[in-house]
């Protein structure tokens, strides 16, 4: 089997509009959160959010485009193209037929999907807009990838609730890696802030009334963000010999399923997966200097997230760097294992291990080192990156620093 190489990295979120921004935003400890910019009839309980700041579609697309494409699909190929970019990809047909895009998204077009409601019911139009179905769809923003460069291998997507982009990571990685393709183009995106999305999530009561506080004992909920983050993968040996940087190896990826409830966490399930995402990896769990945890800030997730990283690492979790970055970007449903596996590719590249923001003390249910509010410089050779979901589904991404 090959190695597979991370060579190019694009990010657009609510932390920084761009992977270096993005990447600054995280080493200062410095949230993407601000008072959400939408409102309704009535107000919700939650007052802030982490929304992709001073984003203008005509900046990226023609006006024909951006209204073919909901902000979700628009916010995927923008970090495509700088993904592509970063990595310095000559394009030929034999590479383009050999590609994969594989994405996740958890909910797809909802702000086209209010709109069209709005028509119906509110303003009793007969119709809603023609593109209203193309809009919507999942798999739009790898359809217009695929589309604009021209990509023809396997190219799908993957809607997992939270755990969908670590999916989809976790799949192209394999493909790469088994000589099924040559090369993919894998993250996420996402785009929620629509009204009655948003009232949807009130009604959970899991939203933080202020800011996300993942690991603190004072944590109110999570944040909801937006976002998307693309990685280019591709053999090694390949990234090598044509002289590209390479940010990180993914070395394994696991999956599980909880088979236990439709919002609750369980601990064995998540456990399953960072054993088998380290099995298949071949590491030990010895050698893994860092977690990038799932860490949402609701009381639930945290405690059982320490648990099972104990119950996978043993006192070995006693000196363990973990953080969670949503803490900075929100939780991006769809997007955020992206998110995070940009972060953890980045962490390994540059021997910096960004923080968990907004911490203000220890709870004992969560007793990990959980790098509070500041970065710290520390060079590791292995990292996890955890995605546990809603419906009781787990993905972890295994990287290898660059050697």
């Amino acid at each position: 089997m090959r190695r597979v190489a991370v060579t190019g990295i694009g990010v657009i979120s609510s932390a920084g509009n761009t992977r270096e921004a993005f990447w600054e935003s995280l080493v200062a400890g410095r949230p993407g959160i601000r008072p959400l910019s939408i409102s309704g009839p009535t107000p919700l309980r939650f007052p802030n959010a982490a929304e992709v700041a001073g984003y203008d579609p005509l900046a990226h697309f023609d006006p024909k485009q951006a209204d073919l494409l909901d902000r979700f699909a628009q916010f995927a190929a923008v970090s495509a193209r700088e993904a592509v970019a970063d990595a310095g990809v000559n394009w030929t047909p034999e590479l383009k037929r050999r590609t994969a895009i594989v994405t996740g998204c958890c909910v797809g077009g909802q702000s086209t999907e209010d709109t069209g409601f709005v028509d119906l019911y509110i303003d009793k139009k007969p119709r809603v807009n023609p593109m209203t179905i193309p809009r919507i769809m999942a798999n739009a923003g790898a359809s217009f990838v695929s589309t604009e460069m021209g990509i023809t291998g396997p190219v799908y997507t993957i809607s997992t609730a939270c755990a969908s982009a670590n999916h989809a990571i976790g799949q192209a990685f394999w493909m790469v890696r088994s000589g099924a393709i040559e090369m993919a183009l894998t993250g996420g995106s996402e785009a929620i802030f629509s009204y009655g999305f948003l009232k949807a999530w009130e009604a959970m009561r899991v939203v933080s009334s202020d800011t996300c506080r993942p690991f603190s004992k004072d944590r109110k909920g999570l944040i909801l963000g937006e976002g998307g983050a693309m990685l280019v993968l591709e053999p090694l040996e390949r990234a090598l010999a044509r002289g590209a940087r390479v940010y990180a190896e993914i070395v394994g990826f696991g999956m599980s399923s909880d088979a236990h409830h439709i919002t609750q966490p369980a601990v064995d399930g998540p456990a399953n997966a960072m054993r088998s995402a380290l099995e298949d990896a071949s590491l030990d769990p010895a050698e893994i200097g860092y977690i990038n945890a799932h860490g949402t800030g609701t009381a639930a997730n945290d405690a059982t997230e320490t648990k099972a990283i104990r119950m996978v690492f043993g006192n070995l979790a006693d000196k363990l760097p973990v953080s969670s970055t949503k803490s900075m970007t929100g939780h991006a449903l769809g997007a955020a294992g992206a998110l995070e596996a940009a972060a953890s590719s980045l962490a390994l590249h540059r021997g910096i291990l960004p923080p968990t923001a907004n911490y203000t003390m220890p709870d004992p249910e969560c007793s990990l080192d959980v790098i509070p509010n500041e970065a710290r410089k520390l060079t590791v050779g292995a990292a996890l990156s955890n995605a546990f979901a809603f419906g009781g589904l787990n993905a972890v991404v295994a990287f290898r620093a660059a050697r």
